[in-house]
């Protein structure tokens, strides 16, 4: 009886201990040493989320032919396309989430665009499988009512005139506190510009809540006096901060590095010294950075658009997310563009292709 009593015990303290690290740890939260998801947006014409999937993290397969695996009618519902496809894990590890840019560049007459590159406004997404998805829709245009804090301080004064919300993306941040006290939130954080009162694209978060169903008001995450896209952030363990890689818009080509201690920053000015610079003055955008099952360094992803076709890149960093090297193209995905991975279990990946094989067939 007395054995059985501390073995409950144990477990029961274990299992604490278990959920306060789950509660602690901080980042996106990242399981499965089976394979790789490599969710991106497909280079076709009209952008649309396609998967492929992957045993070492470089070489791919399609699932679908890499056609669209969702309605995009259905999900964007601004403009019809999905563009920059983000997915991660809930923080919970229970289901998974997804971010997209809600743009079609092959529509822009129609939609009455100024600007061919404009766009309105992003799309959340849930799911529990992977293959199923819940979304909401945010045309940014509509204002301050759109949000979960209407009532906060805007940044803009007319938000008719936005002209771009490009390329979100999600940490789950353990530490905020929402007004009645509750702790934790989806930072989700893009780019901006509202033609009318600002010069240039600038990077924004705002705060989703567990629902993934609602936003607050966009607060600047930090302005260099240049244009900047395309952010991507982790946790690095290893020296126990965020980093961001970015595309700068304007100087050096290339995509580069910067450090905080927190989410919001203040987040410091790039490195200038250790970035990736494989390709020349080729441009490149779409950062996306991930680490292999077992593995503390890291692999880089981004898209290098200058050349016809496009190439999109896969390089080594360590675990400081520093000395970039190593580039390659990746391989089996067919008119890959910018995107995200994410680690799965063996069951997860033998759902994924069996769902791909049936529904190709």
């Amino acid at each position: 009886m007395m054995r059985r009593l501390f073995y409950l015990l144990v477990m029961a303290g274990l299992l604490a201990a278990t959920n306060v690290e789950a509660q602690t740890k901080k980042g996106n939260c990242q399981k499965g040493d089976y394979g790789y998801l490599f969710c991106h947006m497909n280079d076709r014409g009209r952008a649309w989320t396609a998967y492929a999937l992957s045993r070492d993290g470089f070489h791919y397969e399609d699932l679908l032919g890499g056609d669209s695996i969702f309605s995009d009618y259905e999900h964007a519902r601004i403009e019809g396309a999905t563009r920059d496809a983000y997915i991660c894990r809930k923080h919970d590890g229970k289901g998974y989430l997804m971010v997209c840019t809600d743009m079609n560049v092959g529509r822009d007459k129609q939609l009455e665009k100024q600007a061919t590159w404009d766009n309105y406004g992003i799309d959340l997404l849930r799911s529990d499988d992977l293959i199923h998805w819940e979304s909401v829709t945010f045309d940014y245009r509509k204002g301050t009512a759109i949000f979960s804090d209407p009532d906060a301080e805007s940044v803009y004064r007319d938000w008719s005139t936005v002209n771009r919300v490009w390329a979100p993306q999600v940490m789950w941040d353990g530490d905020y506190v929402w007004p009645d006290g509750k702790r934790g939130g989806y930072f989700v954080y893009y780019s901006m510009w509202n033609r009318a009162e600002e010069k240039y694209d600038r990077m924004y978060y705002s705060y989703a809540d567990e629902s993934f169903t609602t936003l607050t008001q966009p607060r600047l995450l930090f302005d260099w006096g240049y244009a900047t896209i395309d952010a991507d952030i982790n946790w690095l363990e290893s020296d126990q901060q965020w980093h961001m890689m970015i595309k700068k818009e304007g100087g050096t080509p290339g995509l580069f590095t910067t450090t905080a201690r927190q989410l919001t920053g203040p987040w410091g000015e790039p490195v200038e010294d250790d970035y990736v610079n494989f390709e020349g003055k080729k441009k490149c955008e779409g950062v996306s950075a991930f680490q292999l099952a077992g593995h503390d360094d890291w692999v880089i992803g981004y898209i290098e658009y200058s050349s016809r076709p496009k190439n999109y890149r896969l390089c080594l960093a360590d675990r400081y997310m520093r000395n970039f090297n190593s580039p390659r193209n990746i391989e089996g995905v067919s008119r890959p563009q910018h995107g995200s991975f994410l680690r799965l279990t063996k069951k997860e990946y033998k759902r994924l292709e069996k769902w791909g094989r049936r529904t190709k067939d």
